[in-house]
Formats: structure tokens, C-alpha cells, sequence
């Protein structure tokens, strides 16, 4: 295996930050304790103890409140805002992607999408019903849809960095993000955004100018109070985003006219509408209960183009489209949420009684292109298929003092939960997936052939979880917790995960703090059961040489007579053990935590390699005999879902914190922080038992363990300056990334997105009538990562860019924003 590591970064960052703690006593002062950034912010994240602040926890947890985030430019893209100010979060924008065009991943320390569990208020959210199959980072995750919650709804979110599934359940191996609603019962804020993209960049064929992405949003929310003492926040947000186009030029030979300077393809961020409309609500009872409600609905509509076909492309009709033609792959997403209980004392217990239900539907329709087994006959728009994933839980959580004979009463929490999964899979009209008999054309809609009945499922199961957490000192300076969880599922049987952690502070201005922990991730109901025949865009070498082609791939369910042919089996939760050790320095407004992890995981769950095309890694009997498989269904490859691969995450994140306050020169809130993060491959899923012959690589190949590897930047460091006197203020930040490999299955093929560092700049002036007017240019100085090489490029030029750039590739943003609060 590849290993790249940021041992001068890493030295450098430590001496900045050592300098930093060296000379912030000379500064000392009492800090102001009035926004999100402050230490005695109190969370509730990784703790059932009631008053811990952010920096007395045992666990490391970022709080990053709502204001921030919505001083980002960038509406309703929250994984963009999180990644903005986290850096242990990655939100790379995939492109000509499918369905991960529409519902992009979002990473923590460089994990699996979905092995990062996302609560609301507290409580569990529902992952997409979208499972990432094609090459953005993240294939074959089925993971939360962060960007289906608009910034505007959130007062604060907590990012847990550690291991939590002993407290919290499943997906929670690299940690846990709390979105915590805004809660108010009076005041309201109205919001209006503006930007666009305004850019140069060079491709592998040219250069291009282009101003594109505009971006426009109406935001709002409004403190009601509901009865005598309770409050009523409603939120929402309208947005329309114009798709922005990063592809290269096309080459002669795929033009009609034989030109050099002809873009075929949309390579970039998609179209977007959205709707969204949020509440929080709380009222108190008698004898000291509440009740409580939050939920939201989102809608939204996303266009996203495929890979653009030539006007000689063999599943081209030239009567229809002589230049050519670019198929739309158009989603419709509705996601509901809906939480509500009841909390309050009795029998020495705080008890929270709770029930959510939560639904995520995606629709697909493929614009603009063609079936062309049926020719000139054939529809021009398709209805695709769908797919539904709901979610229903009820918990009982209890919580009382336990006086035990310790320096303090302990914190003992327990509590069951009962959930219910359902996964739908239905199929498109028989035009989007059909082959006319006879016809030597491909059939189903290009771009996106749609599912067919044979794909049609719905699937559901259940589980039952119990967890007993307990928390408290030891001695006044030693705090010690200690969590176990026991959970049954319906489909694969029961897992128990357990954690101990511990802090021990040896002055008001020091403390040490670790954890050990096992965790898992159960299979999603999306890898068990969805599958698929696509069309995709596949680059083989043949003789050496880079062929890129257009063919019919599989994705087949595990159980699946095809998969088990292969070598398919049920799948098994992924499990995990976490280490972690870290430090909290604070003396005045300075603060520093350095927090070192080791995340140990087997049996992930992967999507294996299409089987059947030539690879560099296989024997030419191997290759024939998958094809001898798989040729009777009419495909030419096939894939499916597995256990087995093993990996082992070692990284640090530190984040140090300096606040100066002047008489002439405002306040200054100065952050420095940076995540340092490795992973590697200790084992890929073994050779199946199958009667053909295969190579040690036959499920998981050159190119998809180094994405593993090194898909995301083993260093990102933001740092940034906030600063405010009187009625300006004034947001500057900078952020390195380090460099990411493409890899191929040939080595030769490989090359790198290049490091970075994007600065992004904002002002701000409030005016007395409650008006703020800001404007701000992220990505001030055009940045981009490395083009795409001309000959891993399809001739239509649709792909300028890598996947994996940890920061997209649409260049210089600009942007302005007026708001209202009253």
C-alpha cells in the first residue's frame, strides 16, 4: 500500500500553536462569555450529565453555532458550512455521479459517510434512501443527507469526534453530529442571499471563463410563544441554484465540425430547487414536565447531468440529435421529519419519553435523451423509479443522581429504544429500462436507464436497543464514564459495544482525557436490497493504453443468485474499536485541545469491483469466466455488496482558540486548527469460494483501496480571524488542504488533485434599524486542483476535474447577503 504523511505540516502547525501557548498568558484576560466560541458553552453531545461545557468534557466535541454557519455563502449546502469550520469534516462535490449528484457525502477523519451517526436535538435522524454506487468518495455508503437542513433552522450543531455507538447505536464509529434547532419565543430574522460563481481555470485542452452557479435565497425564522411559558420557532428557507459547468473541451473527432472549442458536457454542481419549512416547539406541564415537538419538511428539486454523448456515439440517433446530445438526470426529493415526547421527573428519574418518524423519497426522471433500441420512435423524457426509505423509533431514556460515596453523586442514564427500517425500490416506465428484441442499440433512457421490476423491492425490519451509561468524578480532579449498549436486529442477530473514558484535570488549566470504545455499524436496508443496470463510463487499459467506454453494469442484491455465483454472502455489521488521548489547555481567552485517535474497523462494507471488465490486476480465464456468469443476464459486468475490508485511522486534531479584546481596535477571535489524518488497508475481502479462477484482488481492486488510502487529505488546517468594533465586522479564513491521489488499477494512470489553500474573506456593516448588509468572496484567489489528463478524459470532454477534490472545483465565488432581526 501508498502511505503519504504531513510530518512538516504537522511540526509546523505544533510550533505555531506551541508559540501560542507560550505567549497567551501575557494576554491573559477575563473573556467575554457571549456566543458559541466562549468555553463555558454547555453541550450535550458524548454526555448525559447535565451542565458540562465544551471544554469540560471527556470526549472532544466543536460547537459551531448557527450564526456562523450562516455567514458562509452557501444557503442551504450545511455540509459546506460544517466543512467551512470543522476540520476534521470533508464535503468533496461529486459530479456526473447519479444519484450522489443530488445527495452529496459528507465525511468525518476521513471515514465512511455513514459511519458518522446524525442526531436532531438529540435524537436519531434517517439516512437518505439513496446508497452511493458509482466512483464519488463514499461508494457504497447510504448515509444522513445534511444538506436537506437549512442553516437558518439551527442555533448551534455539536460535532462529537469520537466513537459513540456504546451511547448512541449504530454508525457512530467516527462520531456523532448534533444538529441542535433554534429555540426561541420571541424575535425573527429575515434573510436574502445572493452569489455567484465568477472564475478562470484551464483545462487539459484549453482555458475557460466562465460566470455561472447564480445562487438566490429567501431565509427566515420567528419566535412565537405557545401558551404562557413555552415558545413556538418556525423556520424555512426558498433557494434556486443555477448548475455551474467545469468540463473540457471536446475533442475534434466528437464534433460535427471537427472544432477544438466545443464544451459538450456539464461537469459541476447541479440545478437546484428547494423548499424547506422547520418548527421547534416546547411547552411546560404541571409537576415540572414538558412536551415537546420539532420536525421539518423539505422539497426539492435537482437536475445533474450525465456523461455527454458524441453525435457518432454508437447509441446516438443522428436524426434526433445530429450535434449530439447531454441526457439530464432530474431527482424529486421530498424528506419528512417528526419528532415529538414528553420529559419531566418522577420517582427520582428525569425521564424522556419519545417517538420520531422520518421518510426520505427520491424520484428520478432523465431529460433529454434517448432509448435507442426503439430509434427515432423513442420518448426523449423518461419516469426513472424511486427510491423510499423511512424510519419509525420509540425510546424511553431516564437519567437520576446516584450517591455512591464518591467526591460527587454519579450521573447514571439507561434507557430502550425500538426502531422500524423500510426500504422501497420501484420501478420506472418500460421505455426507461427495455431493450427493443432485435435491436442491436443499447436500450433503457441514456444517461440513466431507469429500474425495472426485477429491481422493485420493499424491505423492512426492526430492532430493540438498551444502553446504561454512567458518568461521574472519581475524585474532584479524576471523571470517569462508562457505557455499554446491547442491541437485536431482525435481520442479522444482536452486537453489545461498550466504552470507558476518562479525564483526569490537574489544574483549573490543564487536563488530560481518553477513551476506549468498540462500536458498528449495521447493514442498511439499501446495500442488502437495492439493485441496478446502468450505464457507465469506464476507463480499462488495454495494451497499455486507456480505453474509455460506455457499458452495462449490474449491481446485484446480495442474495442474488449472480452475487452468490460471485462469491456474495449475508452481510455482517462493520465493527470498530476506538482509542483516543487528548489535552485541554485554557488560561484566560486562550484555549488549546489536542486530541489523538486510532480507529480500528472490520468487516466494512463495501461495493465490489465490476466484475467482468479487463483489469490490470486479472488473469484473462478470470475475466472469462465472470463473463461466462454474468453474459446470459445481458450484462457486461456485475457488482454487489460484501463484508471484509479491514482498516486501521490514526490522525490528531487540534484546534486552538485566542480572544483580544481592544479599546480602539475591536475584538479579535482568532482560531487555528487543524485535522492530520491517515488510513490504511490491513485486509481486503478474501477470494471467495467459486469455481473460477480469481487473484487476490478479484472483489476490491488497486484503485478503490487507495481511495480508501488517500481519497481524502491526510492534513487540513483552517485558520481564521473574526473581527468586530461597533457596528462593522469582518470574517477572514484560510484553509489547506492537503493533496489527494486519483488512483487507477494501472499506476501510470495516476495522478494528484495538488495541495491548496483557499482563503475566503467577508464584511459586514449593521445598520440601526436592525439591517445588516454583508458581502463576502469565498475561494478569493480562483483555486482549483489539478485537470483531469487529456487521455483520461471520455472524447466529449465531460470530465475537467477529480471527484476527490476535498473542496469541489467551481473557483471564485462571490456573494452578498441582507438581513433583517427583530
Amino acid at each position: 500500500m501508498t502511505h503519504r504523511t504531513s510530518r512538516a505540516h504537522l511540526l509546523g502547525f505544533a510550533s505555531v500553536v506551541a508559540l501560542s501557548c507560550m505567549a497567551a498568558p501575557a494576554f491573559a484576560q477575563s473573556a467575554p462569555q457571549d456566543d458559541a466560541t466562549t468555553v463555558d458553552e454547555i453541550v450535550v453531545t458524548g454526555t448525559r450529565t447535565v451542565g458540562r461545557t465544551r471544554l469540560d468534557t471527556i470526549a472532544p466535541v466543536d460547537v459551531i453555532s448557527g450564526e456562523v454557519l450562516t455567514r458562509q455563502g452557501t444557503g442551504t449546502e450545511l455540509a459546506a458550512a460544517l466543512s467551512a469550520s470543522a476540520p476534521s469534516i470533508n464535503f468533496p462535490r461529486p459530479a456526473i455521479s447519479d444519484g450522489s449528484d443530488h445527495v452529496r457525502p459528507a465525511t468525518l477523519r476521513g471515514l465512511a459517510p455513514d459511519q458518522t451517526l446524525v442526531l436532531i436535538n438529540g435524537q436519531r435522524g434517517h439516512i437518505s434512501a439513496l446508497v452511493n454506487v458509482n466512483g464519488s468518495l463514499g461508494r457504497g455508503a447510504a448515509a444522513f443527507d445534511l444538506n436537506t437542513i437549512p442553516s437558518v433552522t439551527l442555533g448551534s450543531v455539536e460535532v462529537l469526534r469520537d466513537g459513540a455507538s456504546a451511547q448512541y447505536g449504530s454508525d457512530a464509529i467516527a462520531g456523532v453530529v448534533n444538529l441542535r434547532l433554534r429555540e426561541a419565543n420571541s424575535g425573527g430574522n429575515v434573510t436574502v442571499n445572493y452569489g455567484r460563481y465568477e472564475t478562470d481555470f484551464d483545462t487539459a485542452r484549453g482555458s475557460h471563463s466562465r460566470s455561472d452557479g447564480e445562487q438566490v435565497s429567501v431565509a427566515g425564522w420567528i419566535g412565537l410563544p405557545f401558551y404562557d411559558d413555552g415558545f413556538l420557532t418556525l423556520s424555512g428557507e426558498l433557494q434556486r441554484r443555477d448548475p455551474t459547468n467545469r468540463s473540457d473541451y471536446a475533442t475534434p473527432a466528437a464534433t460535427p465540425t471537427g472544432s477544438t472549442t466545443t464544451v459538450l458536457g456539464r461537469f459541476g454542481d447541479p440545478e437546484v430547487e428547494s423548499r424547506s419549512l422547520w418548527f421547534n416547539l416546547g411547552n411546560p406541564l404541571d409537576a415540572g414536565w414538558e412536551v415537546y415537538a420539532f420536525g421539518g419538511v423539505v422539497d426539492k428539486d435537482s437536475s445533474s447531468a450525465a456523461t455527454a454523448r458524441a453525435f457518432n456515439n454508437s447509441n446516438n440517433v443522428l436524426s434526433v440529435y445530429p450535434n449530439g446530445f447531454l441526457p439530464l438526470i432530474e431527482t424529486h426529493i421530498n424528506d419528512y421529519n417528526l419528532f415529538g415526547g414528553f420529559r419531566g421527573p418522577a420517582w427520582g428519574i428525569d425521564w424522556d419519553i419519545s417517538a420520531s418518524w422520518g421518510r426520505n423519497a427520491l424520484d428520478y426522471r432523465v431529460e433529454n435523451s434517448i432509448n435507442a433500441s426503439f430509434g427515432a420512435a423513442s420518448l426523449r423524457s423518461f419516469r426513472a423509479g424511486g427510491l423510499v426509505y423511512e424510519q419509525a423509533t420509540f425510546a424511553v431514556d431516564g437519567v437520576r443522581p446516584l450517591d455512591i460515596g464518591l467526591a460527587e453523586p454519579v450521573n447514571l442514564a439507561f434507557g430502550v429504544e425500538y426502531r422500524n427500517e423500510d426500504f422501497q425500490q420501484t420501478a420506472g416506465q418500460q421505455a426507461s429500462y427495455i431493450r427493443v428484441p432485435g435491436s442491436s442499440a443499447t436500450g433503457g433512457s441514456q444517461g440513466f436507464p431507469g429500474f425495472s421490476p426485477a429491481n422493485a423491492t420493499q424491505r423492512d425490519r426492526s430492532n430493540i436497543g438498551a444502553y446504561v451509561d454512567i458518568e461521574g468524578n472519581l475524585t474532584e480532579a479524576l471523571t470517569f464514564g462508562v457505557a455499554a449498549r446491547y442491541e437485536d436486529y431482525s435481520d442479522f442477530g444482536d452486537t453489545l459495544t461498550g466504552k470507558v473514558s476518562a479525564r483526569y484535570d490537574f489544574s483549573p488549566a490543564f487536563a488530560l482525557r481518553g477513551a476506549v470504545s468498540t462500536g458498528f455499524r449495521a447493514p442498511a436496508l439499501q446495500q442488502q436490497y437495492f439493485s441496478y443496470i446502468a450505464t457507465n463510463l469506464v476507463t480499462t487499459v488495454v495494451g497499455g493504453v486507456p480505453v474509455t467506454n460506455l457499458i452495462q453494469s449490474g449491481t446485484f442484491r446480495v442474495d442474488d443468485p449472480v452475487s452468490i455465483a460471485l462469491g456474495a454472502r449475508d452481510l455482517e455489521p462493520e465493527e470498530s474499536v476506538n482509542y483516543s488521548l487528548g489535552a485541554v489547555f485554557r488560561s484566560g481567552p486562550f484555549e488549546l485541545t489536542i486530541d489523538a485517535y486510532q480507529i480500528e474497523i472490520e468487516d466494512r462494507i463495501i461495493l465490489s469491483e465490476n466484475l467482468g471488465p479487463t483489469r490490470p490486476s486479472q488473469s484473462a480465464a478470470t475475466t472469462a469466466a465472470v463473463l461466462g456468469i454474468i453474459q446470459p443476464l445481458g450484462v457486461s459486468s456485475a457488482r454487489f455488496f460484501t463484508n471484509g475490508l479491514e482498516t486501521t485511522t490514526q490522525g490528531i486534531d487540534i484546534v486552538g482558540r485566542y480572544r483580544l479584546d481592544t479599546d480602539t481596535a475591536g475584538r479579535f477571535d482568532l482560531t487555528l486548527a487543524g485535522n492530520f489524518n491517515d488510513t490504511s488497508v490491513d485486509s481486503v475481502p478474501g477470494v471467495p469460494v467459486v469455481s473460477i479462477p480469481v487473484s487476490p484482488n478479484f472483489l476490491f481492486d488497486r484503485s478503490n483501496i487507495l481511495a480508501f488510502e488517500e481519497g481524502t487529505p491526510s492534513s487540513k488546517i483552517v485558520g481564521s480571524v473574526d473581527w468586530s468594533l461597533g457596528d462593522f465586522s469582518a470574517t477572514a479564513r484560510a484553509t489547506y488542504y492537503d493533496s489527494v491521489l486519483i488512483a487507477n488499477n494501472a499506476s501510470a494512470l495516476d495522478y494528484e488533485t495538488g495541495d491548496d489553500t483557499l482563503v475566503d474573506v467577508e464584511g459586514r456593516y449593521e445598520f440601526p434599524i436592525g439591517v445588516t448588509a454583508a458581502f463576502g468572496v469565498n475561494n478569493l484567489f480562483d483555486e482549483y486542483p489539478n485537470f483531469t489528463p487529456a487521455n483520461l478524459n471520455p472524447p466529449t470532454g465531460s470530465v475537467g476535474f477529480p471527484q476527490f477534490s476535498p473542496y469541489g472545483f467551481n473557483g471564485r465565488f462571490v456573494y452578498g447577503r441582507l438581513s433583517y432581526s427583530f
